[in-house]
């Protein structure tokens, strides 16, 4: 009889430590998305590389639901020093989001009671405008039947929505003049771009859920030509087209253009994903909490397209994302793959049974 695979916590943290050490900036990813197909081909998953570039892993546990597992192997610029002090990880992504991510490969491993396909996928170019990993899964038409993200949440909580995003680009070129001209200078006209942009939100707050943040991005001008970045972080109900052409209007000259827009999402505490991860907390002996965040997420891309139950879920930190101190705490990540462990094999009794499971085919390689 064969033994089933087991990831020890010494296992764990030397899958996230390899990952940490190796580099994958956004567009950049080749060699972590190299190393860990073969690390989970090593843990029995099917394992390969899809069009973008993500890694698509899958555990065929028979019949059952698909449960989709997504997480990000990119990262924010910078290279904090990879190190293990006072059951700490150092480096960048051991939050953003590799601790996530292997977190997640550790519980579908180890969730030998899960009755289904378990579908793990690390993600390309989440840190980037346009999110080209989890916007591939979406072209190709594989809708999971159930979804966790894979974010930094904090040990003990599940998130439960993402600010959505708007990114537009003002755009302005003026003839050349003396600098004792009437005429606007394309330094100027950039500038009243970012007021008019203030003023069409109205009150703004990069901490309400239900308010629009926003912030100029990037500047660069001189008295002929103007380039300005600005991203809103959108609340729910938000008409980015609306606000597109009301800045405009305002501005006259010059061109406005989107960039990028994603809505925001949002699921309900009483989500099946939501209830799973929360009983698993709970039987941690954690108090288990939910919130929302006023950043972005994959769970943004795939929600707008994926009306299935979803929620994010991962060990760390957000607010030491893309820092020189970002870290993560061992314990906290190793108690997170037993959440998810035990979230996952009691998702799918939780499940609608509505669903024709053998009838469809939700394989994602």
């Amino acid at each position: 009889m064969n033994r089933r695979p087991e990831v020890s916590a010494r296992e764990a943290t030397e899958l996230l430590r390899r990952l940490v050490e190796i580099p994958s900036e956004s567009c950049h990813e080749a060699a972590l998305a190299r190393y860990l197909v073969g690390r989970l081909r090593q843990w029995g998953f099917t394992a390969s590389l899809d069009p973008a570039g993500n890694v698509v892993g899958e555990l065929d546990r028979g019949p059952g639901p698909t449960v989709l597992l997504l997480a990000h192997m990119d990262t924010a610029p910078g290279t904090p020093r990879v190190r293990c002090t006072d059951g700490r990880l150092y480096g960048r992504g051991t939050v953003d989001a590799k601790g996530p991510l292997a977190a997640m490969v550790c519980a579908a491993v180890n969730a030998h009671a899960f009755r289904g396909r378990l579908c793990l996928v690390a993600a390309v170019e989440e840190e980037t405008p346009g999110s080209r990993g989890a916007t591939e899964l979406v072209r190709r038409g594989h809708r999971p039947d159930a979804l966790i993200i894979g974010e930094p949440s904090g040990v003990d909580t599940v998130v439960l929505g993402y600010k959505g995003r708007l990114d537009l680009r003002y755009d302005v070129r003026c003839p050349a003049a003396h600098p004792t001209s009437p005429e606007p200078r394309a330094t100027e006209l950039a500038v009243l771009a970012w007021r008019s942009l203030l003023d069409v939100l109205g009150p703004t707050s990069h901490f309400a859920f239900d308010r629009p943040g926003v912030t100029l991005t990037r500047l660069n001008a001189d008295l002929t030509t103007a380039s300005a970045h600005l991203t809103v972080r959108t609340p729910p109900g938000f008409d980015a087209d609306s606000c597109a052409e009301a800045l405009r209007q305002r501005v006259g000259r010059g061109e406005v253009s989107v960039v990028h827009a994603v809505p925001a999402c949002r699921v309900r505490r009483t989500d099946p994903v939501v209830r799973a991860l929360t009983r698993a907390i709970r039987a941690q002996n954690l108090p288990p909490r939910a919130k929302v965040k006023t950043a972005t997420s994959d769970m943004n891309t795939v929600s707008e397209h994926w009306k299935v139950p979803m929620a994010t879920y991962g060990p760390g930190d957000s607010r030491l994302d893309h820092t020189e101190d970002e870290h993560i705490v061992l314990s906290e990540y190793h108690r997170s793959i037993s959440i998810l462990s035990e979230a996952l094999t009691a998702l799918p009794a939780s499940l609608s049974p509505d669903r024709a499971w053998a009838a469809t085919d939700g394989r994602l390689s």
